[in-house]
C-alpha cells in the first residue's frame, strides 16, 4: 500500500482546506514561502558576513611571559 498515492493527497488538501478555508490556505502558504527563502539565504550567506565570537581569555586564563 503506497503512502502518498493521489487519492491520499486529494484527501488530505481536502481535510486542509476545510480546516483552514481558502483564504487563510493562501497566508499559510505566503508564509511558508517566505520562511524558506529566508532560510536558504541564511544558509548560504558567506561565512565572513556571519558574526563570531571573539574568544578572550578568563581572568584565570592570563598570558604566561616567555
Amino acid at each position: 500500500m503506497d503512502l502518498f498515492a493521489p487519492s491520499h493527497l486529494l484527501i488530505l488538501l481536502v481535510i486542509v482546506l476545510l480546516i483552514f478555508g481558502p483564504s487563510k490556505l493562501g497566508d499559510v502558504g505566503g508564509a511558508l514561502g517566505k520562511a524558506i527563502r529566508d532560510f536558504k539565504k541564511a544558509v548560504n550567506e558567506p561565512e565572513e558576513a556571519k558574526p563570531e565570537a571573539k574568544a578572550e581569555p578568563k581572568a584565570g586564563e592570563a598570558e604566561k611571559p616567555s
